[in-house]
């Protein structure tokens, strides 16, 4: 029973979050608050709230290291894509694993970064904002609604 209870919990924390966020980004012109990547955190941070690639500080600084990594990348690295991307998602993985911030879904990030061509306006938002607003929600529903010790 306690797996059908986080089950249906990680669902509809899941539809609450990702709802959140899409109506920010496209019901109000306060700009982008939703990634791809977002999607996969949903299932560690709902589903899977012990584990360490689900505490605040991976989720917060996976995304935002390695959205800066694609950054790099992007800007400063003058290769063709097919060359471009796999280094930078090396990279990116290499570096929140030396960092102890490793957050998986995070790992997608230069590749989004890079084939969306996105500007210094995008650690902002959709980085640093959405990923607060998950953690906020996952504090809420991890906290204060199942009574878990979240953040571990």
């Amino acid at each position: 029973m306690g797996n059908l209870k986080q089950s249906f919990f990680a669902g509809i924390f899941s539809i609450f979050t990702i709802g959140v966020l899409t109506a920010l980004t496209y019901k109000t012109e306060l700009g982008i608050f939703i990634i791809a990547s977002f999607g996969s955190s949903m299932v560690l941070l709902f589903g899977y709230p012990e584990s360490p690639f689900a505490q605040p500080k991976n989720v917060f600084f996976g995304h935002l290291l390695t959205a800066l990594v694609g950054m790099f990348f992007l800007y400063l690295i003058p290769l063709p894509l097919f060359l471009l991307i796999p280094l930078a998602v090396g990279f990116g993985v290499g570096l929140m694993i030396l960092l102890n911030v490793t957050h998986p879904p995070a790992g997608g990030n230069p590749i989004i970064v890079i084939i969306g061509s996105v500007s210094i306006d995008y650690l902002l938002s959709p980085v640093i904002s959405g990923s607060i607003i998950i953690i906020i929600f996952a504090i809420v529903l991890n906290r204060l609604i199942l009574k878990k010790k979240y953040p571990i």
